[in-house]
């Protein structure tokens, strides 16, 4: 695992060192991510907005991240099974892009489905847990005067489904959404069998705002990236 995850940090650093000078435009990397992994969905819509807290009970809005690539996912520290898995993998996803200049125009956003037991202290120790780092990362839930279901009302505006259990309100789908700078969602990428670095390439493409495919024939960014390697 630790081999994989350097591995997985060299290409990050690779894609954030070549694909400024290739300047592939996001209309190329979303072709590219198409052909290139299934659980990538290309989106361009309004995203959701939103207004919760911190641990610190400080107020968050997504407008107030607006020139920065959001990634953002929902989960329910009480969850046993697939959010503890997601949470380590926004993490490896956090560790790749913070290896690179992206790091001070990205920020990850965690959203809590469960406010009334996801308390401020257990957000703080369970983004410890799982290696996330504060210093672009945020776990947010419902305001004060909110109703215990506004963070389960934002996810059903994203798109994820619940069903009621015995334990409460269980959600349904695994998915990390990236936002542009505009508060636009372009991506979901579903499950958590997606490759990381088809992620971290979306990133790079937002942040290096190159918007117009080239004229002229050349190596895809895909190919380039590959020979990188080789």
């Amino acid at each position: 695992m630790r081999i994989l995850r350097s591995a997985m940090l060299a290409i990050a650093v690779a894609v954030a060192s070549v694909a400024p000078v290739l300047a592939h435009s996001l209309e190329e990397v979303d072709q590219g991510l198409r052909h290139n992994d299934k659980y990538f969905q290309p989106v361009d819509s309004e995203a959701p907005g939103f207004t919760l807290q911190d641990a610190e009970g400080r107020t968050v809005s997504l407008s107030d991240l607006g020139g920065k690539v959001v990634v953002l996912n929902f989960i329910y520290t009480n969850c046993p099974d697939v959010c503890p898995l997601h949470a380590e993998r926004i993490a490896e996803l956090q560790a790749m892009i913070n290896q690179t200049p992206m790091k001070a125009m990205v920020e990850f956003v965690t959203i809590t489905t469960d406010p009334k037991r996801d308390t401020g202290r257990i957000r703080s120790e369970y983004g410890q847990i799982h290696g996330l780092d504060p210093v672009n990362w945020v776990f947010l839930t419902a305001m004060p005067d909110q109703p215990e279901d506004s963070t389960r009302k934002i996810a059903e505006a994203y798109g994820l489904k619940f069903t009621r259990s015995e334990e409460g309100m269980r959600m349904h789908g695994t998915v990390t959404h990236v936002i542009d700078q505009d508060g636009r969602l372009r991506a979901r990428f579903h499950s958590l069998k997606f490759e990381p670095v088809n992620l971290v390439v979306l990133v790079n493409a937002l942040t290096n705002r190159t918007q117009q495919p080239h004229a002229h024939q050349q190596p895809s960014f895909w190919e380039k990236l590959k020979g990188a390697f080789q």
